[in-house]
C-alpha cells in the first residue's frame, strides 16, 4: 500500500498552492462542464445517519445475488428431517416445548462426524433462523418467526456449538492448502464457513437490535449473550479476536476461500453489539465526566449534527471562468449599446455613479450571522456566484437614464429577532491556548513569564482581564487531558500513587486481546478496504476479495454478466461500509476508553498508509458513488423468498431502485470523513500530510454531496488546513472560508483563516509521532506488562526473616533428604577462594 501507487489525477491541474489553475483543451472544458452541472444540479439528500441501517437493508446485505439459489436449499434440507418428526404440520403450529425438543434433536445431530451430515442440518438451522419462510405469506411474518427462531436457538445453546464448528472450520488446513493451489476460488469452497457465519450473523443482528414488544426473558437474553460475546469466554479471548485472526489469516494468503464479507459484517455487528453504538457512546462519555468531576458537555453532538442543513456547494472554477466571460461579453454588447442611445441626445449624459463592489463578495453572498431560516429566503447561491450579476450595471439601463433609486432602508429591530446571530457550536478553549495567550501577553506588556500559571495577571492591562475571563468561561476540560495527566503522575510516582484500578470493560477487554498483533489487524482491514474501494485497479498481487460472491460456472449470457456485475459491486460497497464502521467505533470507544489506546490504533493507521488511501477512496465522482445503484430490489432478502420471482431484463437491472442515493455508500463516506478527522485532530505532521496530498481540491469536490453531515467533517478538515493552503486560495475560496465560519466549531485564539504562526512551526514528522510512541509504549508497559515496577520491588536483606521463610517442599523429599545433603553438599568441594574473586 504504497502512496507512490495512488493515481491522483486531479493534482495535475492544481498549482502550488492546492489551487485548480485554469483548464486546457476541449475535453478537459467539457469535462470539468459536466461537473459543474451535476454539482448545480444535486438535491439535498433526506439521509439521517446512524449506527446501521434498517435490519430488513442490514440482513439482506448478508447474501450476495449469487447465493439465491441456496435459499430453496435451507428449505428442502430441513423439510426432508422435520417431516420425520413433525408428521404433516408445520413448524409455526407446533407448541414452544415441541420447537426447544426438534431444535434440541439438531443440535445433537451438529455433533456427528460425517461432515455432509453436519452441514445438512447446519443448512437447517439456517432455515430457522431465516424465519421458515416458506410457511409465511408477508416479509413482515418472515422477520416475526426469525426473531422467534433465533432467540430459541440460543436458549437451546446453538451459538456455542456453531462456535466449536466454526474453529475448526479454521483449523481445517486441508481445505486451506486445497484453496491456495486452486487458481479460481468460488463460492463452493466456502460453503460450510458461509452457512455457518450466517447463521451466527442472524444471531447477533436479531439480538443486538432491541423493539418495543420484546419478552422480558428476550431483554434477559440480549444482556446475556452481549456479556457472552464480550467476555473472554471463548479460548480465553472476546469472540471478535477469532473474527480478526480469520481476517490476518485471509490477508497472509494462507486461507484465501474465507467468506470476508461475512466475517467482516460479523465483526462490526459484534463490536457494534458489545461496545454499544454512538448514542450509548454519549451516554457513556456523559457518565464518565460526571465520574471525574468535569463540567457537562455543552451541547448533545448528535442532535446538533442531525438539526444541521445541507448548504449549497462552492462554484467550481469552470464556473467562475463561465460567468466572468459571460459578464466581460454581456457588458461589451451593452456599453455600445448604450453608446449608440446617445448619438441623437446630449453629448453630456448625467454620470452615474459606479460602486466597486467588494472582492469578499463577490464569493461570499451570504451573511454567514444569518440562521438557515433566513438562508431560504435568499436566492440559490449557484445563480449568484460570482456576485456582481445580482448588481444592475448603469450601461443596462433604457434610454432615459433613471437617478439611482434611495438605499434600502435597515432592517428593523424586529427582524433581527427573528434571525439570531446563532452558531450550532459553542465555542470552546483549552488550557494550553489560556497559557499560549497569557505567555504572549506577559511577554508584550511585562518582559517575562510566569510559566503555566493562568491566575496571576499582575501588570496587564485591563482588556487583557476581559480577555483572560471570556477564555475561562468557554475552557473545555476533555476526558483525554484527564487521562494524559493521571499518567504523567503514575509514570513519575509508581509507588507513592500505587497500583491502577482498571475496569474490566467490554474496550479494555478487546483492547488487551488486540494488544499483541494490533499492527497486523489494522494493516488486514486496510488491504481490504484498498482491495475494495472504487478508485483501485486490479493488480497481480492484490488479494481477491470476491471468494465468497464469484459462482463455480462463470456467465454466458450478457444479462448473468450485467447481474454478475452488479453483484461484485455491491459486494464491495458492503465491504467498504462494514470496514469503515468498524475502524470508526474502534477508534471512538478506545478514545474514551484511554487516550493511548485511542492514540497507538490511530499510529498504527497512519503507518500503514491510511491517510492517502482515504484521500484515494475521495478521489472519484463521488456523487456517482453516493447515487450508485447497485442492487437488484426483487433479489434481496426477505423479498426474494416471499414473492414469485419476476424475469430480469436488463432494461430492469440497469433501472435499479427509485432511491435519491445509496444509504451504505453515504454512510462509508461519512464514516471515512470521521476517521480522517480522528487521525489529524490536533496533529500538526498528520495535518501537513493532508496539505502534501494535496487533499483540498478533493475534499472541495466532496462538499457537492448536499448533506449536512458529510459537509461538516468536510469543512473540518478543510480548516486545519487552511492556514497552509496560501492566501490565494483562500481569497478564491470564500464561499468555503464561510461554510467553515458557519457550521464548525470555534476555537478561539485560533487564527485558522489567517495562518500568521505558519513559520514558527516546523514540520517534523518522526520528531512527534516518535515522542508520541514513546507515551504509548510508558503507558503499555506500566499497565499491561506482568513485570512491571520491577526495577522497584522490595528486597528482603534480613538473614533471619530469609531463613525463616516456609518453603514448599515435596512429600518424597522427607525420605531422600539425607541422600540429597550428601550429594548437593557434602560431596561438592568449597571453593573458598572463588568468593574472594571479583565476580
Amino acid at each position: 500500500m504504497q502512496t507512490e501507487d495512488m493515481e491522483v489525477p486531479i493534482i495535475n491541474n492544481l498549482n502550488d498552492n492546492g489551487d485548480r489553475q485554469r483548464p486546457k483543451g476541449k475535453d478537459v472544458f467539457k469535462d470539468q462542464q459536466k461537473e459543474s452541472e451535476s454539482s448545480m444540479e444535486s438535491p439535498n439528500l433526506e439521509f439521517e445517519y446512524g449506527d446501521t441501517d434498517t435490519l430488513t437493508a442490514e440482513l439482506s446485505e448478508l447474501y450476495s445475488y449469487t447465493e439465491e439459489p441456496e435459499f430453496a436449499l435451507n428449505r428442502d434440507y430441513f423439510e426432508e428431517d422435520f417431516r420425520s418428526h413433525a408428521r404433516g404440520r408445520r413448524w409455526i403450529e407446533l407448541t414452544v416445548e415441541e420447537q426447544r425438543a426438534y431444535v434440541m434433536r439438531l443440535l445433537d445431530a451438529l455433533e456427528v462426524t460425517d461432515r455432509d451430515k453436519r452441514l445438512k442440518v447446519a443448512r437447517a438451522i439456517l432455515y430457522l433462523a431465516q424465519g421458515v419462510f416458506d410457511e409465511c405469506d408477508t416479509e413482515v411474518d418472515v422477520l416475526h418467526w426469525s426473531r422467534h427462531n433465533i432467540f430459541l436457538l440460543y436458549d437451546m445453546g446453538i451459538f456455542t456449538a456453531l462456535l466449536e464448528l466454526l474453529s475448526m472450520e479454521i483449523d481445517n488446513s486441508q481445505a486451506c492448502s486445497s484453496a491456495v493451489r486452486k487458481p479460481a476460488i468460488s463460492l463452493a469452497d466456502s460453503t460450510e464457513l458461509r452457512v455457518l457465519l450466517s447463521i451466527m450473523y442472524l444471531m447477533v443482528e436479531t439480538i443486538r437490535v432491541q423493539t418495543e414488544d420484546d419478552r422480558p426473558e428476550w431483554i434477559a437474553a440480549r444482556e446475556a449473550f452481549k456479556n457472552e460475546l464480550a467476555s473472554p469466554l471463548y479460548n480465553g479471548e472476546p469472540f471478535a479476536l477469532l473474527l480478526f485472526t480469520m481476517v490476518t489469516k485471509f490477508c497472509s494468503m494462507n486461507a484465501p476461500h474465507f467468506p470476508m464479507k461475512k466475517v467482516l459484517l460479523l465483526l462490526w455487528k459484534t463490536i457494534l453489539f458489545t461496545l454499544g453504538g454512538f448514542e450509548e457512546l454519549q451516554e457513556m462519555k456523559v457518565r464518565h465526566r460526571e465520574r471525574l468531576n468535569l463540567p457537562p458537555l455543552p451541547e448533545d453532538s448528535i442532535k446538533v449534527v442531525r438539526a444541521m442543513r445541507a448548504a449549497s456547494p462552492p462554484a467550481s472554477a469552470m464556473e467562475l471562468i463561465e460567468q466572468q466571460q459571460q459578464q466581460k461579453r454581456g457588458r461589451r454588447s451593452r456599453r455600445s449599446a448604450f453608446v449608440d442611445s446617445l448619438e441623437g441626445d446630449s453629448p453630456f449624459p448625467k454620470k452615474q455613479p459606479l460602486v466597486k463592489q467588494d472582492s469578499l463578495d463577490t464569493y461570499n453572498e451570504r451573511d454567514p450571522f444569518k440562521n438557515d431560516d433566513a438562508r431560504d429566503e435568499e436566492e440559490d447561491p449557484e445563480d449568484t456566484d460570482s456576485g456582481i450579476e445580482g448588481e444592475v450595471d448603469p450601461l443596462d439601463r433604457d434610454v432615459i437614464i433613471q437617478p439611482p433609486p434611495p438605499p434600502p432602508p435597515l432592517r428593523p429591530p424586529t427582524e433581527r429577532v427573528n434571525f439570531p446571530k446563532g452558531l450550532p457550536w459553542a465555542p470552546k478553549v483549552r488550557e494550553k491556548d489560556i497559557e499560549h495567550f497569557l505567555e504572549t501577553s506577559r511577554n508584550k506588556f511585562i518582559g517575562f513569564t510566569l510559566g503555566n500559571d493562568t491566575e496571576t495577571l499582575v501588570g496587564l492591562p485591563r482588556p487583557i482581564h476581559e480577555s483572560v475571563k471570556t477564555l475561562k468561561q468557554h475552557k473545555y476540560v476533555s476526558i483525554a487531558e484527564v487521562q494524559i495527566k493521571r499518567e504523567e503522575e503514575l509514570q513519575q510516582c509508581p509507588l507513592t500513587l500505587g497500583e491502577e484500578e482498571v475496569e474490566d470493560t467490554p474496550a479494555e477487554m478487546l483492547y488487551l486481546g488486540m494488544l499483541p498483533n494490533l499492527s497486523q489487524y489494522v494493516i488486514a482491514l486496510l488491504k481490504l478496504l484498498l482491495a475494495a474501494a472504487p478508485t483501485s485497479k486490479a493488480k497481480t498481487d492484490s488479494i481477491n476479495i470476491l471468494a465468497d460472491v464469484l459462482p463455480e460456472e462463470m456467465p454466458i449470457t450478457v444479462l448473468q454478466s450485467m447481474k454478475l456485475g452488479i453483484d461484485v459491486n455491491r459486494h464491495k460497497e458492503i465491504i467498504v461500509k462494514a470496514i469503515s464502521a468498524l475502524l470508526l467505533l474502534l477508534l471512538k470507544h478506545f478514545k474514551l476508553n484511554h487516550i493511548y489506546q485511542f492514540e497507538i490504533v490511530s499510529q498504527h493507521l497512519v503507518f500503514a498508509n491510511c491517510i492517502p488511501l482515504i484521500l484515494k477512496f475521495f478521489n472519484q465522482n463521488i456523487m456517482s458513488y453516493i447515487s450508485a445503484k447497485n442492487s437488484i430490489c426483487v433479489l434481496d432478502f426477505p423479498h426474494c423468498v416471499v414473492h414469485e420471482m419476476p424475469e430480469l431484463t436488463a432494461e430492469s437491472l440497469e433501472a435499479g431502485d427509485s432511491s435519491q442515493f445509496c444509504w451504505r455508500n453515504l454512510f462509508s463516506c461519512i464514516n471515512l470523513l470521521r476517521i480522517l478527522n480522528k487521525l489529524t485532530k490536533w496533529k500538526h505532521s498528520r495535518t501537513m500530510m493532508l496539505v502534501v496530498f494535496k487533499s483540498a481540491p478533493i475534499l472541495k469536490r466532496a462538499l457537492k454531496v448536499k448533506q449536512a453531515m458529510m459537509q461538516l467533517y468536510v469543512l473540518k478538515l478543510l480548516k486545519i488546513q487552511t492556514k497552509y493552503l496560501g492566501r490565494q486560495w483562500r481569497k478564491s475560496n470564500m464561499k468555503t472560508m464561510s461554510a467553515i465560519y458557519q457550521k464548525v466549531r470555534h476555537r478561539l485564539n485560533d487564527d485558522w483563516a489567517y495562518g500568521n504562526d505558519i513559520d514558527a512551526r516546523p514540520w517534523d514528522f518522526q520528531a512527534e509521532e516518535c515522542a508520541l510512541r514513546e507515551s504509548i509504549e510508558k503507558f503499555n508497559s506500566r499497565r499491561y506488562e506482568r513485570n512491571k515496577n520491577g526495577d522497584f520491588a522490595p528486597v528482603d536483606n534480613c538473614l533471619q526473616s530469609v531463613l525463616g521463610q516456609r518453603v514448599e517442599l515435596p512429600e518424597d523429599f522427607h525420605y531422600s533428604y539425607e541422600m540429597w545433603l550428601e550429594r548437593e553438599v557434602f560431596s561438592q568441594p568449597i571453593q573458598w577462594e572463588g568468593l574472594l574473586q571479583n565476580p
